[in-house]
């Protein structure tokens, strides 16, 4: 079936993905337009990366594209990657997937001269779409039908493309999750069925479908309905699921206000992290008191554990790890609406990192019962007062001291560990208030304090 796409297409497709298709033509090959971006295209979106599919193979494609660079990215399976302009271009020949004997990739493939074939092996609907040089839809699986109806479904089969390709199961949550569409019925089924083929996917694929599905905006259904498939892959969320807090300042299960609360985050990968890992330690440290009430004593501890399991496995980057690590074990941590405590969590976090704490305790405030809400204004005054205190250039960190070791050293202080003993307190001086930020001051002060802790000279004695 094919239409006329609605959208302007030709202004959010970049010139040189129109040049491939223009010079795939002149050679007298065809070529589309094919996968997400086509789908983005018709939902009104512009697409982040462009993939061609040509009748073109692999050998024909670099004969066309003589006169540029060629990397043969994954030319056993049919993409040559071309340089136009500078930017990579991935051009596929269509092709015939043989059988998929690791339920990852397929053991070979068979170039094909047609596109309906190309696309009734891909995995949704949604996705097998593809749009030729003037704009206009090919569509042999019904996608727009699908994409109307705001609904994920495999192509065919749903059984036989889940066990080709197991990462079809995050692809279908991440997709739900980042489109808000909820998944047709057979291919719903197919998840559950074949969700322990995961187990034979690479961490670093799991973790990149895992990292954007979380950051959705319809996450919370998905995280909901299908934990049980997410938890093939991290079982470390399973103990969650249905575990009553028997506390009057929860009226969720764990998992539900773990659900809740990063849902009342922003979609940014290492909050919503910690949101996902921030009680993941409750259901192995609760206790249950005389009264009836459920604590949850070092919890935090515990779920800051938990969390350095999964990132290391799943191999996340480092960065995201620490920054993960230090949410969850903090984000039980007593904030008052002081001036001084502020500073103070100021110069042991940092400034973004004590704004993503922030955020991540009004999240969890706002994921508890009603008897928790009264924090919320609390929260609200200490990030005033974190503006303010930031709108002034105060000092809460040894950089924004007025002093440094080349004055001490200027006024005849000795380098050694005790420098930087008498700058720290000097900093703690003024983050309490006790000291003006002002170098003449401060310097009398690590003076006199390496003075009182210098040792008495006794050569004369």
């Amino acid at each position: 079936m094919m239409c006329d796409i609605e959208h302007d297409y030709e202004a959010r497709i970049p010139m040189h993905i129109h040049a491939c298709m223009e010079l795939l033509a002149y050679n007298g090959f065809e070529s589309y337009l094919v996968g997400g971006a086509v789908r983005d295209l018709i939902l009104g979106s512009t697409p982040a990366d462009f993939d061609l599919a040509t009748e073109a193979t692999p050998e024909e494609t670099e004969k066309v594209f003589a006169n540029h660079k060629t990397i043969p990215t994954g030319i056993a399976h049919g993409t040559v990657t071309v340089l136009i302009s500078g930017r990579p271009v991935e051009i596929t020949t269509y092709r015939i997937d043989g059988a998929y004997s690791d339920s990852r990739r397929p053991d070979n493939v068979h170039f094909s001269r047609s596109l309906e074939e190309d696309v009734k092996r891909r995995d949704f609907t949604i996705n097998a779409l593809a749009m030729d040089r003037n704009g206009r839809i090919v569509d042999y699986v019904g996608g727009q039908k699908d994409l109307a109806n705001r609904i994920i479904r495999c192509v065919g089969d749903p059984n036989l493309r889940i066990q080709e390709d197991a990462l079809r199961i995050l692809r279908a949550l991440r997709f739900s999750a980042v489109l808000g569409f909820p998944i047709e019925e057979k291919t719903r089924k197919s998840l559950f069925k074949y969700k322990n083929l995961l187990v034979r996917v690479s961490a670093e694929r799991i973790w990149a479908e895992f990292s954007s599905l979380i950051c959705g905006n319809s996450a919370d259904k998905v995280l909901m309905h299908y934990i049980d498939i997410i938890g093939v892959v991290i079982p470390e969320i399973l103990p969650m699921k249905g575990f009553e807090q028997h506390n009057p300042h929860h009226m969720y299960d764990v998992w539900e206000h773990t659900v809740r609360v990063i849902m009342n985050t922003p979609p940014q990968r290492s909050i919503r992290l910690a949101a996902l890992f921030h009680d993941s330690g409750k259901p192995q440290t609760f206790v249950m008191d005389d009264a009836g009430i459920g604590h949850f004593y070092g919890h935090q501890k515990v779920s800051r554990d938990i969390a350095h399991a999964v990132l290391v496995r799943m191999k996340s980057d480092t960065r995201t790890k620490d920054q993960v690590e230090t949410l969850v074990l903090w984000h039980d941590v007593e904030l008052e609406p002081s001036e001084k405590i502020i500073r103070r969590r100021l110069n042991q976090f940092g400034e973004l990192m004590l704004r993503d704490l922030l955020t991540l305790k009004r999240a969890d405030t706002l994921g508890q019962s009603q008897k928790s809400l009264y924090r919320l204004e609390e929260q609200a005054h200490i990030q005033e007062l974190l503006e303010t205190i930031l709108a002034e250039n105060s000092c809460f960190s040894i950089k924004d001291l007025a002093l440094n070791g080349k004055d001490l050293i200027a006024a005849g202080a000795a380098p050694g560990r005790s420098m930087g003993t008498v700058l720290e307190a000097a900093l703690q001086a003024v983050i309490d208030g006790e000291l003006p930020n002002e170098r003449g001051v401060l310097l009398d002060f690590a003076l006199e304090r390496l003075a009182e802790d210098s040792p008495p000279d006794r050569s004369l004695s």
